[in-house]
């Protein structure tokens, strides 16, 4: 009996120290889950962007030795454009990777950074997003519940895909192209004489075959890679935009972080923009011999004229900060200076 009574308080000691250990929750030595953010995008997997995005997952989630789990999802298969920057907005785990525009219908000014026939180069662009004008508004994206971990995601200057060549706003008349939903797009489209049909990108392949649309706009890495030449075969080099996605995430989501988990995360996406931008680079040339190849036809277009059509884009914006325009233009003047004298 004293045995067995001794036995008997043995075990309830052991189970005590067991308990008392965290035995009661998960085994000694067992792993923390990782947090999971997902990351969406309307970008299929063949095109670019897509293929960057896939190398900054496969390396956030390796430098963090399980404490991060980003999940990326292409071809809008979750909410992207404004149903994503709406996940972002309130404190999802969530990473959106799309239009700048988006952004502008939080802080209205990014889409005069962004706005039709503003710059001629990649190069003029970047710079302009370091400039503490557009710090500023990053800034202010805060304020919304929005940080911006990058603006440098190019993937081309936008131009029209259509089934009939365009080389004035006159021949613009009555095509009915496909824009994202947003007022920047729509004013530009309309302003160049078209007829703009708001619609989510992956819709567009079949809205073409339908005659719901006569074509799109994009660049030519989203021609190439969404396979739009099966569809039509002029592409007319407006350039009337230039192709660009933010890549933002819950500002709440970034705050909740360790301070190692945020250097990771914005390093990595730091280095996608730029093999990003290095690949677009080189797959640009690429893809027009091979839409070429393909039966498109490249149109060049009256620049002079398509300048003045857009003109009065700039003034449809009473949400703009007044003089946000001349303020850009003063930037862009001394970016534009500065690459002629090297610096």
């Amino acid at each position: 009996m004293a045995k067995s009574i001794k036995n008997l308080l043995l075990t309830v000691i052991l189970g005590v120290l067991f308990i008392a250990c965290g035995g009661s929750k998960e085994k000694a030595g067992e792993e923390k889950a990782p947090r999971v953010i997902k990351v969406s995008t309307k970008f299929v997997d063949d095109e670019q962007t897509a293929k960057s995005l896939v190398k900054v997952v496969e390396a956030v989630n390796k430098r963090s030795n399980g404490s991060l789990e980003l999940q990326l999802f292409t071809s809008g298969t979750l909410p992207i454009g404004k149903d994503g920057m709406e996940q972002v907005v309130n404190g999802s785990d969530w990473i959106s990777v799309d239009g700048v525009n988006f952004l502008g219908d939080y802080v209205p000014d990014y889409n005069a950074v962004t706005g039709p026939l503003l710059y001629s180069s990649f190069d003029e662009y970047l710079r302009m997003m370091r400039t503490p004008l557009v710090q500023n508004l990053n800034k202010a994206a805060e304020e919304k519940g929005i940080k911006v971990l990058s603006l440098d995601w190019l993937f081309g200057f936008r131009s029209m895909m259509t089934n009939k060549p365009i080389k004035t706003p006159q021949d613009m008349k009555g095509v009915k192209l496909r824009v994202p939903t947003s007022q920047l797009y729509t004013f530009t489209i309309e302003a160049l004489g078209g007829n703009p049909v708001a619609m989510p990108y992956p819709d567009t392949y079949a809205a073409i075959q339908q005659g719901v649309i006569d074509g799109v706009e994009g660049s030519i890495m989203t021609y190439y890679g969404t396979k739009q030449y099966e569809n039509v075969k002029e592409y007319s080099l407006t350039r009337h935009l230039l192709g660009v996605s933010a890549v933002c995430i819950s500002k709440k989501c970034w705050d909740s972080l360790t301070d190692e988990e945020r250097i990771i995360i914005q390093e990595e996406f730091n280095k996608g923009a730029e093999d990003n931008l290095a690949e677009t680079i080189k797959l640009e040339k690429e893809y027009e011999v091979k839409l070429k190849e393909l039966g498109v036809h490249f149109h060049e277009v009256d620049v002079e004229a398509f300048n003045k059509a857009i003109a009065p884009v700039y003034s449809m914006f009473p949400k703009w900060t007044p003089g946000i325009y001349d303020e850009i233009m003063k930037e862009l003047t001394q970016i534009r200076e500065d690459i002629k004298n090297g610096k």
